[in-house]
């Protein structure tokens, strides 16, 4: 059961398949990809990477490929449900469910490397492992996710997490349950100072330090308590969120909850043992600041041994830090045999599970038109949708792509996603972990 149980929203059973039948329409539905004819090859193929982005491929090429090696790099026995790691820190789940063996989802027909990936040679088109052994590959699809730099934060590790009024949702399961504890260490006090965080760099799930403000917000209420604890939010951007819409709705309701927002300001450095932490401003002046509790969200880049590689981006916005893809054919701008999938390409948006869902099939027709020396056909439009949680029992559903100045790219005729409901509450809650499993085993 979960630590804060909720009442059941007020839905029919015909809301309810309504919610069932719009959740196909988002993506349970097989797509006519897993319909294609399959492609006879005897290319090398290394997928790096089994968490949503790589294990979707896996399933996905294993069908569409005859004759292929597949090869997955992995060295996890079990698969997380990040998505529901906010809801375990705001103790709504208990922790195990989202946990699943990873053997569940690996399809037959494959090898599975059970170690890390170290080193990519783009050139001689091989990967060192950490056990100094190499892969050879004719074909490498990167979906590796991304690298969490709390070591930018100056006196910040992950080990800090759950000690000291920190909490920092995104560093693992044990942290998402360490951060409950220490908002329940924080609210037992019966008051104080609150600080969340969003850092300058590109993040995984941009609507989660946002859910965990809400979130928190709607536990301090519920003591019935709210003038005796300061919520402040500090922001590396000039907005709240990537969509302008919703940017907007975020300032105004940020406002009205007198939740104090700081621009243009992100976390530098921790003490935390005097539980004080420093914001660094555009102009280089810092600001320090006394905490009870304190929400960290680290910067983040992909992982040290892409950067490392040839197939680091080499110029633009992603420079350094990201993959070097092409934001709609997803492969690499300079080694055609590379594809990129999940939180490591270099894109303006597209770092959630929804977003994978979408590339999964541009990138399997793509790869399948590679291979047989063909145009690449298929394109991805962006699309990326973030279940924005607004209050613990109510949330938004936010659908959009690259062209951030349309309004949405909504999946549900019957939810409008300018408000706030317990449909999509519910829909976070129930629908989207079974469509996330299915997306995993490529059928969505």
């Amino acid at each position: 059961m979960p630590r804060f149980p909720l009442k059941s929203p007020n839905l029919g059973r015909r809301e309810l398949l309504k919610l069932g039948l719009g959740a196909s329409a988002a993506g349970l539905m097989p797509l006519s990809s897993l319909m294609a004819n399959t492609v006879s090859t005897r290319a090398r193929i290394v997928i790096l990477g089994g968490g949503a982005a790589g294990m979707s491929m896996a399933n996905r090429l294993v069908r569409r490929l005859s004759g292929a090696t597949i090869t997955v790099v992995e060295p996890r026995e079990l698969h997380q449900y990040q998505p529901g790691w906010t809801l375990v820190a705001s103790g709504v789940w208990e922790a195990d469910r989202t946990l699943r063996p990873n053997a569940d989802f690996r399809p037959a027909g494959i090898d599975w490397v059970k170690g890390p990936a170290v080193g990519i040679d783009a050139e001689q088109r091989k990967i060192t492992l950490a056990d100094a052994s190499t892969l050879e590959y004719d074909l490498l699809v990167v979906a590796t996710g991304l690298q969490l730099n709390y070591d930018l934060i100056e006196g910040m590790s992950p080990e800090l997490i759950g000690s000291n009024g920190i909490g920092s949702v995104y560093a693992s399961l044990e942290a998402a349950t360490r951060t409950r504890d220490a908002i329940d260490g924080w609210l037992d006090k019966g008051g104080g100072q609150g600080i969340f965080t969003s850092p300058q760099t590109a993040i995984k799930c941009a609507g989660a330090p946002i859910k965990m403000t809400f979130t928190t917000l709607s536990r301090i209420k519920a003591k019935g308590e709210r003038e005796r604890f300061d919520l402040d939010y500090y922001t590396a951007g000039g907005g709240m969120f990537s969509q302008p819409w919703v940017s907007e709705f975020l300032k105004q309701r940020f406002d009205r909850e007198n939740i104090t927002r700081h621009h243009l300001q992100y976390l530098s450095a921790i003490d935390p043992a005097g539980r004080q932490a420093e914001f660094t401003s555009k102009d280089g002046s810092t600001e320090v600041r006394d905490y009870d509790f304190i929400h960290v969200v680290p910067p983040m880049s992909a992982p040290d041994f892409v950067k490392d590689s040839d197939l680091i981006a080499q110029d633009g916005p992603f420079k350094g830090e990201w993959l070097d893809s092409d934001m709609y054919t997803m492969q690499h701008n300079r080694y055609p045999e590379v594809f990129g999938i999940g939180d490591v390409i270099g894109c303006p948006i597209n770092k959630t599970a929804a977003s994978v869902k979408a590339q999964a099939p541009v990138v399997e027709a793509n790869i399948a038109a590679f291979l047989q020396e063909k145009a690449l056909p298929a394109r991805h439009n962006g699309y990326t949708s973030c279940p924005l949680i607004t209050d613990i029992g109510k949330a938004m559903l936010v659908e959009f792509g690259y062209d951030n100045n349309m309004d949405f790219l909504p999946s549900f005729s019957f939810i409008d996603p300018k408000e706030e409901s317990w449909s999509v509450w519910v829909l976070k809650d129930h629908l989207l972990q079974p469509a996330y499993y299915a997306m995993l085993k490529g059928r969505v």
